[in-house]
C-alpha cells in the first residue's frame, strides 16, 4: 500500500502536509468484498494492522458490504499487549484466532503483506487455502503474491495513474503554480484471482459444477440446456437450484463472468474493442457496449480512456 505525503515547515518548526497520494481504500474493500461474496460463502473476516488508519478505511467498508449482503463478518481484534505486535509472537495468535473461524470461510487481507502472513498462519493452524479459507489481499504486489504458497489473489490498483498524477502534482508543487493541499487517490481497478481464492463454496456439488465450468468456458458458446444435459439433470431443476445457492440466475452469472473478462481486458492490454468483445465471448461490440453501459455506467471506449486517465 503506498502512502506519499510532502511536508513543509511552518514558522514555528513543526509541519503541516500539503499533498498525499493514497489509494481507494473503499473501492478495493467493495471489489474484494463481491470478489469473496461470488463465490458464494456463508462465513467472512477481515484481518487488518491495528493503529493504521488505511486499514482501517479498508476494514469498515468491507463490513458494511458483508453485512449488506446479510453476514456478519469476523474481525481479527489483534493482540492486546503492544509487544505481541512483533511477527514472531503474533503467528500463534493468529493460529488460534484462525481456527476457530467457521470454515470455509472468505477472508480479506487489508494489504499483500498481511496476506501472505495470514496464509503462513494458516498453514501453522493446519487450515488449507483455498478450501478452508479463501484469501484476498490488496495492492498486487506480483512478487509477493506469486511466491506466496498458494499465489495470493488481489486487488490491483491504478498506480501507474496514481504516479503520473503525483509526478504533475510535484512539477506543480516545485514551480509554486500549486499551492494549496491536494489529495491524490488511485483507484482501485479489479481483483486479480489466483490460487489463494479459486474456489467456489457452494453446497450442492452440481451447482459448484456448473459454476465451475462457467468460469471456465464462458468466452465460448455457452447454452443452458447443455449445462444441464453435462449434469444428466433437467434444465428447470439445475436452474432452480442453481439461483437457490448462488443468488443470480445462470444466464445472468455467465454474463457477470464474461463482463468480468472484458473489464480486464480493458485495463491490462490496448486490444480494439472488437477484439476485446471477441476475447470475452461476447458476440458483437455493439452488444459488450450495451452491457458494458448498463453495469458500468460507460462505454467500453469510456471506461479505458477514463482508467487510463485521458
Amino acid at each position: 500500500m503506498f502512502e506519499y505525503s510532502r511536508r513543509t515547515p511552518r514558522p514555528t518548526g513543526t509541519y503541516q502536509t500539503c499533498s498525499e497520494l493514497s489509494s481507494d481504500s473503499e473501492q478495493a474493500a467493495e471489489l474484494a468484498a463481491e470478489h469473496l461474496l461470488d463465490r458464494g460463502f456463508h462465513h467472512y473476516a477481515f484481518v487488518g494492522v491495528p493503529g493504521r488508519i488505511w486499514s482501517q478505511r479498508r476494514k469498515e467498508p468491507f463490513v458494511e458490504r458483508i453485512r449488506s449482503a446479510g453476514f456478519e463478518p469476523h474481525v481479527y481484534p489483534g493482540p492486546r499487549r503492544k509487544r505481541d505486535w512483533h511477527w514472531a509472537r503474533e503467528q500463534a495468535l493468529l493460529e488460534d484466532w484462525l481456527r476457530q473461524l467457521p470454515k470455509p470461510i472468505g477472508l480479506m487481507a487489508c494489504n499483500d503483506d498481511r496476506g501472505r502472513e495470514v496464509m503462513e498462519a494458516c498453514r501453522g493452524a493446519g487450515v488449507q487455502v483455498p478450501e478452508e479459507a479463501a484469501v484476498v489481499g490488496v495492492d498486487n504486489d506480483e512478487l509477493l503474491c506469486e511466491l506466496a504458497d498458494p499465489p495470493l489473489s488481489s486487488v490491483a490498483l491504478n498506480a501507474e495513474l496514481g504516479g503520473f498524477e503525483a509526478a504533475k502534482l510535484l512539477a506543480g508543487l516545485m514551480s509554486g503554480r500549486i499551492r494549496k493541499p491536494r489529495r491524490i487517490v488511485a483507484p482501485a481497478l479489479h481483483v486479480v484471482t489466483r490460487r489463494s481464492t479459486d474456489v467456489t463454496a457452494i453446497d450442492d456439488p452440481d451447482v459448484a459444477s456448473t459454476l465451475r465450468f462457467i468460469y471456465e468456458n464462458a468466452v465460448g458458446s455457452l447454452k443452458i440446456d447443455d449445462l444441464a444435459a453435462r449434469l444428466a439433470i433437467s434444465r428447470r431443476s439445475l436452474e432452480i437450484r442453481f439461483e437457490r445457492q448462488v443468488g443470480r440466475t445462470m444466464h445472468e452469472e455467465i454474463r457477470r463472468v464474461r463482463l468480468e473478462r472484458a473489464t480486464r481486458l480493458l485495463l491490462e492490454t490496448d486490444l480494439a474493442i472488437d477484439r476485446v468483445a471477441e476475447a470475452s465471448g461476447f458476440n458483437t461490440p455493439s452488444y459488450l457496449a450495451q452491457i458494458f453501459k448498463k453495469h458500468k455506467g460507460l462505454t467500453p471506449a469510456q471506461f479505458r480512456r477514463r482508467s487510463h486517465g485521458e
